[in-house]
């Protein structure tokens, strides 16, 4: 076995093809979704999160760390959302500070427009190729690695 810090050949090349298939995933999934819904990656990933939220509302910070973006980042995006006219914001509490994040028709027909289409590129690309038994190993795999990374109290993802 080697030690920390020192990897083998087959190991570094482990790394490289791991790393290259998923930039290449992420650039397929990216150019599928501006293609055939008009949207970002980015701003799918604030349509889903606004999507799957019970309350109907989210704050900036608790987007943020949904998507573990800083908040700055969010709130950029949130702008370019709400000139498309994806996303309103309600101001509440002392001075409008508290802002609420809510979809609109327009964000949800987005979504829903999106999800059909972004799951067949999921299918074809990711889920179509992998035989019963690769799906479970990465999945084992993923889950391992998340439990490691965010620990037992992090509930933010």
């Amino acid at each position: 076995m080697t030690q920390t810090g020192d990897l083998g050949p087959e190991e570094w090349e482990l790394w490289g093809a791991w790393t290259h298939a998923q930039r290449l995933l992420a650039q397929e999934i990216d150019t599928a979704l501006q293609r055939d819904s008009g949207i970002s990656k980015a701003e799918f990933s604030v349509l889903m999160t606004l999507w799957r939220t019970d309350v109907g509302e989210l704050r900036v910070g608790e987007i943020a760390a949904s998507l573990r973006w800083d908040k700055s980042r969010v709130s950029h995006q949130l702008t370019r959302m709400e000139k498309r006219g994806f996303v309103t914001r309600s101001e509440s509490g002392a001075h409008g500070r508290r802002t609420g994040i809510t979809l609109t028709e327009e964000g949800r027909g987005a979504v829903r427009e999106a999800l059909t289409g972004h799951a067949g590129t999921l299918r074809r690309h990711f889920f179509a190729p992998l035989t019963p038994e690769q799906a479970a190993a990465i999945r084992a795999w993923s889950e391992g690695t998340i439990a490691r990374l965010e620990g037992p109290g992090d509930t933010s993802a």
